[in-house]
């Protein structure tokens, strides 16, 4: 069971998605499992683990018949462990909606929305220089691995909630047009959730 952020500011109900092979559900109970009251939250039978990032390395362990990290080239799943790291440490955290409210409460709109660009496209370039000599279809090659994980989801979210001109990180931007042929990226877009607004 995975507990994921809701698509609506009202009260959820419970959702059931099939994303990546995992079944998905969200229950405002997710709180309980995690201090910091941030979802994901992956619950496994008796396991409970919360952060994106922790989560796909336990995923990772526990069901090896999907790898999210390529197991014969240490070049290449070290890769995917930095291009992951910069996301989940250097981009997300940025943008977070409870910092972003902040900064719009205490420095306006306008700011808050600078900040946010700055930041992800900060990080964009890092992604870029990193991913260039690496990318084929996908962030590292022609499989999804980590990376993917991470960022189909990071572009997706920014390009349409911050207006990011993906256009000066062409890789990216290429790599991001692959995903869209992905069955499993299609399912999980945020506009195809049940909560979703209409």
């Amino acid at each position: 069971m995975l507990f994921s952020y809701p698509q609506k500011k009202k009260k959820v109900k419970k959702k059931i998605l099939y994303v990546m092979s995992f079944l998905i559900y969200w229950f405002p109970e997710f709180e309980e499992l995690n201090p910091l009251h941030f979802v994901p939250v992956l619950v496994d039978g008796d396991v409970v683990v919360s952060d994106s990032y922790a989560i796909l390395l336990y995923l990772e362990e526990k069901y090896p018949q999907r790898a999210l990290l390529p197991a014969a080239d240490p070049q290449q799943r070290a890769l995917n462990l930095q291009a992951a790291s910069i996301i989940s440490s250097s981009m997300q955290p940025l943008h977070m909606l409870s910092l972003l409210k902040y900064i719009e409460d205490k420095f306006g709109p306008d700011e808050r929305l600078l900040w946010v660009q700055t930041h992800i496209e900060k990080g964009f370039l890092a992604l870029e220089k990193l991913l260039i000599d690496f990318a084929a279809k996908y962030a590292t090659g022609e499989d999804v691995y980590m990376a993917d994980v991470f960022l189909a989801p990071q572009i997706a979210v920014v390009t349409m909630r911050f207006n990011i001109d993906m256009s000066k990180f062409p890789t990216l931007l290429r790599i991001y047009e692959s995903y869209k042929g992905l069955p499993e990226f299609l399912a999980s877009s945020p506009e195809r959730q049940p909560d979703a607004a209409r």
